[in-house]
């Protein structure tokens, strides 16, 4: 591992907005703060809006930005990843921001019933169909996970620059009932039919893999739905 990764690493662990995980493997555990964030944590009761894969949290820290009466927590495995969008929250004081170091498979181990708004999920590992999609953050064993943490009309907001992810995510859309709110297959081109609001969110706030993506022409598609 690079020095610039350890240092990185290292520095994590100094943000009083991240939180490891204290068990490691397939192991159930209830993380303190599970269906307590907004009272312990946020001391408000805004609703919570998780980003999924976070990456360097561009998403968690964006949408923080423009709504700071709401509350965002970016997970994510990858320390090193984590670390500039919890150092640019830490820096500037966000209060409305947090980051989980951990898979999202233990995602019930840090949320309750309830407890979620609203999830980002943008740009995740496409997976190929032949044996893998219940690894796909869009599988119906996914969505199950994020309503038992979610409350009543929770929304999916999906962002890829994958066609077969893109399809897949509009089969389990039809094929589970969920009710669509809007998908668009080349979000840049397509900002009328997506309205201002919604399209604003999707073209100013980048990730940094779609920002590669853009750049050999690339089309990012999008898919918003109610669980």
């Amino acid at each position: 591992m690079g020095h610039r990764k350890l240092k990185k690493f290292a520095e994590v662990k100094t943000f009083n907005n991240v939180f490891e995980p204290t068990v490691e493997g397939g192991e159930k555990f209830d993380f303190p703060l599970k269906g307590n964030w907004k009272k312990d944590y946020f001391k408000n009761n805004n609703p919570i809006i998780l980003e999924l894969g976070c990456g360097k949290g561009e998403y968690t820290i964006g949408l923080a930005r423009r709504f700071p009466n709401k509350n965002f927590i970016g997970m994510d495995i990858k320390g090193a990843r984590l670390w500039k969008g919890a150092k640019i929250a830490f820096d500037e004081k966000m209060s409305n921001v947090a980051f989980v170091r951990n898979r999202i498979d233990f995602i019930e181990s840090y949320f309750g019933p309830g407890e979620v708004s609203e999830i980002w999920i943008p740009f995740p590992d496409p997976y190929p169909r032949k044996g893998k999609t219940e690894k796909r953050l869009m599988s119906a064993s996914f969505v199950k996970r994020y309503r038992n943490l979610s409350n009543p009309g929770a929304i999916i907001h999906f962002k890829s620059d994958n066609a077969d992810l893109y399809a897949y995510a509009m089969e389990q859309v039809a094929e589970h009932g969920y009710k669509l709110l809007a998908n668009s297959a080349d979000v840049y081109s397509e900002t009328q039919q997506l309205g201002p609001e919604r399209a604003e969110l999707l073209t100013q706030i980048q990730t940094y893999y779609e920002g590669t993506f853009l750049e050999v022409g690339k089309k990012i598609h999008y898919v918003e739905f109610v669980i």
